[in-house]
């Protein structure tokens, strides 16, 4: 039992950030004990609803971000790498189809949101392939362990009325909770929401949970 302890993750595929938020979150969740709920959201409605802007955009700051990933790939152990052409794949094209696939999956297999959300992020942040076209998603929907003709259905939906609502609703709820950019966790304790911002407040988060923060690889320092 999670004790009512329930922690939302707001995260975007496009967001290398976010992933390093969710394989943190997948690794503790039965550590801590808590109720972890993946609410895929849209980046891009969240960066346009909060005037907030890609901190890669700052050239000084890209050029940093940059030369951190292959440190923060080594500490998290996520296997993160730049994409060649940054801005035509995470600025231009962005992850709208991808997203609106993840929200379908999660209506009807919601089983295949974590693996099918990892292979997605290994495409674009590991790979450096698509994540946009219908062959891509298919691809990483077989990869995640989706049938094939399963992951066709669900790729027919993504233009629906329901799941663009439904993703919409997801940024909009995240928006509610405060959130500005991606990954963002809204842990609920004691009936009180409280956001968390980026994939390194977990130890704040682990103190206000009163549970232990292990590092980022909890199964190695934890036995």
């Amino acid at each position: 039992m999670s004790k009512g302890r329930v922690l939302e993750l707001f995260y975007d595929v496009v967001s290398s950030y976010s992933w390093l938020g969710f394989e943190i979150m997948c690794r503790y969740k039965n550590i801590w004990n808590v109720d972890v709920q993946f609410r895929p959201g849209f980046l891009g409605g969240i960066m346009q609803a909060t005037g907030n802007s890609p901190p890669a955009m700052v050239p000084k700051k890209g050029a940093y971000m940059a030369q951190d990933m292959e440190r923060l790939s080594e500490y998290y152990q996520v296997p993160l790498k730049q994409p060649g052409d940054f801005f035509q794949v995470v600025i231009k094209k962005g992850s709208l189809s991808a997203m609106r696939f993840v929200t379908a999956v999660q209506l009807v297999h919601p089983e295949f949101v974590e693996p099918v959300s990892r292979e997605l992020w290994r495409r674009i942040w590991s790979e450096d392939k698509d994540i946009t076209e219908p062959e891509s998603i298919l691809e990483a929907a077989k990869k995640a362990g989706m049938p094939e003709d399963v992951a066709k259905k669900v790729l027919a939906t993504i233009s629906s009325p329901e799941v663009k609502n439904k993703l919409k609703e997801t940024t909009e709820s995240a928006l509610k909770y405060g959130v500005f950019g991606m990954p963002s966790i809204v842990a609920h304790i004691n009936g009180k929401p409280q956001l968390y911002f980026g994939s390194d407040r977990f130890e704040l988060l682990a103190h206000k949970l009163g549970e232990k923060w292990y590092g980022p690889v909890p199964q190695k320092s934890h036995l």
